[in-house]
C-alpha cells in the first residue's frame, strides 16, 4: 500500500516593516511521505518571502512538473514560480520562458557546488536564487508541529520565525 501526504497547517501572520506587508495566511500543505521537515518548513519559509492572497502550494513532489509554490493571475496565467530546493537547470529555464517571475529557495550543503554546475542560471534576469543557511533550516525545524502559528518579524533586514515553543533567526544570502 502506498504511504499517504501527512497535512500540516500554519497560521502565518507577517510583520514585514521593511516593505510595509502585513497579513495573515492560513497555509494547509500536504508532506510527501518522502519529503523533510526541514524542506517542509523551508516551503512555509519560500512562501513568506513571496506571500500573496494567489500563492498557492503545488503538487510539488507528487507531480514533477511543477514547483513548490507558484502564482497565477485572475485569468489563470503564471506569474510566479517558486522552487525549493536544488532544481534541475532544465526546469528553471522552461518556467522563466513561461512565468514574469522565477525564484528558488535553496538550502543545504551542497548548494555552492549545485550553483555552479548550474552556470547557465545567471543569464536568466527574471530568475532569483536565494540560499538559507543550515544554522536557520535546523533553527526552523524546531518550529513544526502538526497545527502551527506562527509571527513572521522583518525589520532592517532582520528575519526572526517565532512559533509556539521556539524562534528561528532567517539567515538568507541572495545568490542571483
Amino acid at each position: 500500500m502506498a504511504l499517504k501526504a501527512t497535512i500540516y497547517k500554519a497560521d502565518l501572520n507577517i510583520a514585514n516593516m521593511d516593505v510595509h506587508q502585513y497579513g495573515d495566511y492560513q497555509l494547509t500543505m500536504a508532506q510527501h511521505p518522502s519529503e523533510t521537515i526541514e524542506r517542509l518548513m523551508v516551503r512555509v519559509l519560500a512562501y513568506a518571502r513571496f506571500a500573496d492572497e494567489r500563492l498557492e502550494f503545488t503538487k510539488d513532489l507528487f507531480e514533477t512538473d511543477e514547483p513548490a509554490l507558484w502564482q497565477k493571475d485572475l485569468t489563470g496565467q503564471l506569474e510566479k514560480w517558486i522552487e525549493v530546493g536544488s532544481p534541475d537547470e532544465d526546469k528553471v529555464k522552461k518556467a522563466s520562458a513561461r512565468c514574469k517571475e522565477v525564484a528558488v529557495i535553496t538550502y543545504g550543503s551542497s548548494v555552492d557546488e549545485w550553483y555552479k554546475r548550474n552556470s547557465k542560471l545567471k543569464t536568466l534576469k527574471n530568475v532569483q536564487v536565494w540560499q538559507l543557511s543550515e544554522r536557520t533550516t535546523e533553527a526552523i525545524q524546531k518550529l513544526c508541529e502538526r497545527t502551527m502559528q506562527l509571527q513572521l518579524n522583518v525589520m532592517d533586514g532582520e528575519w526572526t520565525l517565532i512559533g509556539d515553543h521556539a524562534q528561528a533567526e532567517i539567515e538568507w544570502t541572495q545568490l542571483q
